[in-house]
């Protein structure tokens, strides 16, 4: 186990903290459509940051540290590129004027690394008092593997959202975004926007993503800074990548596919974790450069093999995939 100091954990928070200030503040003060050259700026930026940390934190605490650390930091952004997908059909589904989808983007963030930093705590302290638990992520990760390689030319139903239907039944809301806040008064009457229903849709989103991105970085690492430090940089930068990539979303067809392999993958390396420290040292384990390799290898070949097809058969569209299958609508709401 790393020993990492109290004042590196503050330190980074901290760092992690004010780069999320600067976000909320820009979104806060100058609400603005994001173009592709801010975009791209702000992408190279953090991706800048991440790695400049991981080549510290390779050279203060060693290669194999680092190695973990950047293989976490893979897994964690290529998850987040699903995020992506999702966040593009709720700010369409809710018709998210452009102005305001900064703001939406920077606090689903906040909300997704407070959800993750939760599920990051309770996660390390199982894995320390339970080692079957290392089983049990496996698995997990491996269902979710099936689940969405059955359903991955589908989408998830946002409005089909228990917390949305909740929110839109019981709450008053108004009819317009209203420059972008949360509540306003009509007639005298505190109500909500839509802003505050988006808000909860990309919050309940962020909690069903933790679940499994959490157990999935744990197959990598198990050190809990680790989780934490490739959570935080891969999140941070979700907000200018949405701008970045929204157009090439729709290309990445085989996304999808890719995820559900790199999750099987994890939940195998889990399952064989626990086997070689409950069942038998001779069960071999999958080292963490073997992992690096095979996480990256899949994410070419399915960028390739995505832009490969989508350039011979331009009508086709991506779907983020969906951990259920959608009841077909009644008759009478088709016709």
């Amino acid at each position: 186990m790393l020993e990492i100091s109290g004042l590196t954990w503050a330190v980074t928070i901290g760092l992690v903290v004010a780069l999320l200030a600067i976000d909320l503040v820009l979104a806060a003060v100058r609400p603005h459509r994001v173009g592709f050259r801010e975009a791209t700026a702000w992408s190279v930026f953090y991706i800048l940051v991440a790695v400049a940390f991981g080549v510290w934190f390779a050279m203060a605490y060693g290669g194999d540290a680092g190695t973990q650390y950047f293989a976490g930091y893979i897994v964690e952004k290529s998850l987040s590129v699903d995020n992506l997908f999702v966040f593009v059909i709720i700010m369409t589904t809710f018709a998210v004027p452009e102005e305001h989808q900064h703001k939406v983007l920077t606090f689903g963030i906040i909300l997704a690394l407070i959800m993750r930093a939760i599920f990051i705590a309770l996660g390390a302290t199982l894995l320390s008092l339970f080692s079957f638990m290392f089983l049990l992520f496996g698995l997990l990760l491996i269902y979710t593997a099936v689940q969405l390689f059955r359903h991955r030319d589908e989408d998830p139903d946002v409005e089909d959202n228990a917390v949305v239907r909740t929110a839109n039944r019981v709450l008053p809301i108004t009819d317009d975004y209203v420059g972008g806040k949360l509540l306003t008064k009509v007639d005298g009457r505190r109500m909500f926007t839509p802003l505050f229903i988006v808000l909860l849709a990309i919050g309940s989103i962020d909690l069903l993503f933790a679940l499994d991105s959490i157990p999935a970085v744990f197959g990598v690492t198990e050190e809990a800074y680790i989780v934490f430090v490739a959570n935080a940089f891969a999140l941070l930068g979700l907000r200018a990548l949405y701008f970045l990539v929204k157009g090439l979303l729709d290309r990445l067809v085989y996304l999808s596919t890719g995820l559900a392999i790199i999750l099987g993958f994890i939940g195998i390396k889990l399952i064989l974790h626990w086997a070689h420290e409950d069942i038998s040292t001779a069960i071999p384990e999958i080292t963490t450069p073997i992992s690096l390799g095979v996480i990256i290898g899949v994410l070419v070949i399915v960028t390739v093999a995505s832009l490969i097809k989508t350039r011979n058969d331009p009508t086709l569209t991506a779907h983020a995939g969906s951990l259920r299958a959608h009841k077909p609508a009644p008759a009478e709401e088709r016709d």
